[in-house]
């Protein structure tokens, strides 16, 4: 299975959630989309753990079968396409969700998070609680 992270899904994973562990260990790959890396860093910076963060986190990329996405031309439209979906809907979500989502559609993957409102994309494979 291929899967791709959201940000909480990566700091649950950090903090030893062992059901994701779990889920990610039968994945063949965990893919993390550029937005996830920019709120990744963001929060790092911000934080007190600036260094252990960011070394925790190369180690993570470090791991076979882990691969970074960045925003391609076909993401960028993708994520120009779910912005006049959901506001059709009335359902707007953060505008970096939005990419994460485009991320994870173009590539095919699942998308492991614990934020509600992404399903509210049609066809976004949700894993999470």
């Amino acid at each position: 299975m291929r899967v791709c992270l959201d940000t909480n899904a990566y700091s649950r994973l950090m903090g030893g959630h062992a059901p994701l562990t779990q889920l990610l260990e039968s994945c063949e790959e965990v893919l993390f989309p550029a937005t996830v890396l920019g709120e990744l860093h963001a929060g790092f910076e911000l934080g007190s753990r600036r260094e252990t963060n960011r070394r925790q986190l190369g180690e993570f990329l470090a791991l076979p079968g882990v691969e970074t996405i960045p925003v391609t031309t076909d993401i960028a439209e993708r994520y120009g396409i779910l912005i006049g979906q959901l506001t059709g809907q009335g359902t707007p979500i953060p505008t970096n969700d939005i990419w994460i989502a485009a991320a994870a559609l173009e590539t095919g993957s699942r998308l492991v998070t614990y934020d509600s409102h992404f399903r509210h994309i049609h066809g976004l494979i949700v894993l999470g609680p």
